[in-house]
């Protein structure tokens, strides 16, 4: 697997950045974070970003995770905390992505890009112009 675009290791391309606190029982017998403590720290990452760009919540509508791809870069450590960098990628007709990178002083150690489909009780649909709007502020930089 080729390693991210150098843009995706800077958190400067992301927008929205929180610091997740790592805890004792996500290391595994190695003494580093494992990969399922990953997937933990970047869903908590993902839904503070959500409720921070106002996207948490669109009246009549709800979305899906279709897609989950996280690259391992290096090692993470407790007891740090990983700074979760989020912004928004590609926006099509029906989904979008969140793209997240992991930090841990100062060195990305872990990428994520999460497909979500916008969705009502009759199944995949459009993405309304003012929900589109919203999302293109969040925008990554260097994409």
């Amino acid at each position: 697997m080729a390693r991210p675009a150098p843009w995706r290791l800077s958190p400067d391309a992301y927008p929205h950045h929180e610091a997740i606190q790592t805890r004792f029982q996500d290391l595994d017998v190695l003494g580093h974070i494992n990969n399922v403590a990953y997937a933990a720290l970047f869903e908590s990452g993902r839904v503070r970003f959500n409720n921070a760009a106002g996207l948490a919540r669109w009246p009549g509508h709800r979305w899906l995770v279709a897609q989950v791809i996280i690259n391992y870069l290096a090692e993470g450590h407790f007891p740090q905390d990983v700074t979760i960098a989020s912004g928004i990628g590609d926006i099509g007709t029906r989904s979008w992505q969140i793209l997240s990178a992991a930090f841990q002083g100062g060195t990305c150690i872990a990428s994520c890009d999460v497909v979500l489909v916008l969705s009502t009780d009759g199944g995949a649909t459009a993405i309304p112009a003012e929900f589109r709007a919203a999302l293109d502020k969040w925008r990554v930089r260097g994409a």
